[in-house]
């Protein structure tokens, strides 16, 4: 699947949570509303909470799993998706190939 399918699926991308949805369907093949469920159980929101940017924005700044626009000394890039990686209990390659390099 394209990247910009990762980046713009389901609910806004990462405005909300559309991009922890598409990371659930494809890593673990999912239906959308498996993948949804998940995931609002993992951040501890309700399923609709998951289409309302200012919710989200304030979880995703708290959480540190990136923001569209980042803020000065927030985590971007791969330390965003460390975070995304653990919150979701999933493997992501780029995440487990930076611990890779960090471990020798």
């Amino acid at each position: 699947m394209p990247v910009t399918h990762i980046v713009t699926a389901g609910m806004g991308g990462m405005r909300t949570a559309g991009d922890l949805v598409a990371w659930m369907q494809m890593s673990r093949r999912m239906k959308l509303a498996d993948a949804k469920q998940y995931v609002a159980d993992k951040l501890k929101v309700d399923i609709v909470d998951l289409v309302d940017e200012d919710v989200m924005y304030a979880l995703r700044r708290d959480l540190g799993i990136g923001l569209v626009t980042p803020e000065a000394g927030g985590p971007e890039g791969i330390r965003a998706k460390c975070r995304v990686a653990d919150l979701l209990d999933i493997e992501i390659n780029s995440v487990q190939r930076f611990k890779s390099l960090m471990m020798s």
